[in-house]
C-alpha cells in the first residue's frame, strides 16, 4: 500500500541566520534545505569540509540561491567549538535559529573524545552545550529559538551519575540513552532559565521517531564496519510504510519545533504514529527521564563543570 505523504509547512524564514548541527547528510541535510528554501541563511558546522561541500551542492540543486555556507566544527572536541563560537562572534550577527541536531550512536566500544569524555556524553550533549554557552550572546541578539534532538531512547534509563563517562563499566545502549537525557534536561532547563534571566530565548525539544538514518549505519570512526540488524531491520519497515518513518519525515517535528509559530517552548515534539515511531509530527507528553527540574539543575551544573564553560547568569 502506498505511503500517505506527510509534510508540513514552513513559514517564510527572511531575514533569519539558521545554524544546525549534523546537516551534512540525513536529517540535518533535509532540515538544512528546508530553512533555505523557506529563505534562512543557513550556517552549516562541518567536521568534514568534502562532505560539507557535497552538501551544499546537493542543496543548491533543490534550491536555486539557496543562501547556506559551510564553518568547522567537531562536536568531540571543546576546542573546536570554542574555535566556531570565536567566528560567530567575529561576524557579528545574530542568531535567530539554532537547531542542535549531530550526535552519535552505539559505538561497540567504549571510545572517548579529544578531552577524555564517553564519546556519547561528549558529542550527543556536552559539546552542544559548550555550543550554546558560547554562542549566547548571539542567540539572545536573535531572540532565537533553540530546538535540541532528542530520542525515543530518552524515554527510559537514566544518567549514571556515578559513573557518567562509563569507565568502570560500558554498556552502548545505557550510554546513549543517558547522552539524550542529558541533552533533553539541557534544553529544558535552557528555557527556563531564559524565561527567568529575560534572556529572550525560546527552547524546546524533538525527536525524529525511529528511521533509515545514519545512526546505526557502518561508522567506522565509531569501531562499526557494517550496518547493525537493527538498522537493517528499520530499513525494511520504512520501505514498506511499517510502523517507522522515512528520513523525510523523521526531520519534520524538529522542523516543527523549530519554526512553527504555535510551536511551544519547553515542549518536545515528535511522531504521533504508534510508539510514538512514525507518522506525522505533534506535540508529545515529556519522556519521564526529562520531567524532573532537580536533575536538569544536576545537568547543567555539571555541565558547567566538564566544559570549563560558565554560562553568564545576567
Amino acid at each position: 500500500m502506498p505511503r500517505t505523504p506527510i509534510d508540513i509547512s514552513v513559514p517564510d524564514l527572511s531575514g533569519k541566520r539558521a545554524l544546525v548541527t549534523g546537516a551534512s547528510d540525513g536529517m540535518g541535510l533535509g532540515i538544512a534545505a528546508r530553512l533555505a528554501a523557506a529563505g534562512a541563511e543557513v550556517i552549516m558546522p562541518v567536521r568534514n569540509p568534502a562532505k560539507g561541500e557535497t552538501a551544499i551542492t546537493r542543496i543548491n540543486r533543490v534550491v536555486p540561491g539557496a543562501k547556506v555556507s559551510l564553518r568547522g566544527l567537531d562536536l568531540a572536541s571543546l576546542e573546536s567549538v570554542a574555535a566556531l563560537g570565536d567566528t560567530l562572534h567575529a561576524e557579528g550577527r545574530p542568531i535567530h535559529l539554532l537547531i542542535n541536531n549531530a550526535g552519535v550512536m552505539r559505538p561497540p566500544q567504549r571510545l572517548t573524545t579529544v578531552d577524555g569524555f564517553e564519546v556519547q556524553l561528549g558529542t550527543n550533549h556536552l559539546g552542544h552545550f559548550a555550543l550554546v554557552a558560547h554562542l549566547l550572546p548571539l542567540l539572545r541578539a536573535g531572540h532565537a529559538r533553540v530546538t535540541s534532538q532528542v530520542s525515543v531512547a530518552s524515554a527510559s534509563g537514566s544518567i549514571n551519575w556515578d559513573d557518567l563517562n562509563w569507565e568502570r563499566s560500558y554498556h552502548g545502549m545505557r550510554a546513549y540513552s543517558q547522552s539524550k537525557i542529558a541533552f533533553g534536561l539541557f534544553g529544558l532547563e535552557l528555557d527556563r532559565r531564559s524565561r527567568a534571566r529575560g534572556w529572550g530565548i525560546t527552547s524546546n525539544l524533538s525527536h525524529p521517531g525511529l528511521a533509515p538514518t545514519s545512526l546505526m549505519a557502518a561508522r567506522p570512526e565509531l569501531g562499526r564496519s557494517q550496518d547493525t540488524p537493527n538498522i537493517r531491520r528499520i530499513r525494511w519497515l520504512s520501505a514498506r510504510g511499517i510502523l517507522v518513518g522515512t528520513v523525510a519525515t523523521a526531520m519534520l517535528p524538529a522542523l516543527m519545533a523549530a519554526t512553527d509559530p504555535a510551536a511551544k517552548p519547553g515542549a518536545l515534539y515528535g511522531p504521533s504514529g504508534p510508539g510514538t515511531l512514525g507518522g506525522p509530527p505533534a506535540e508529545q507528553r515529556l519522556h519521564r527521564p526529562l520531567r524532573s527540574l532537580t536533575e536538569a539543575a544536576r545537568v547543567w551544573q555539571v555541565s558547567e563543570k566538564l566544559t570549563r564553560t560558565a554560562v553568564p547568569t545576567a
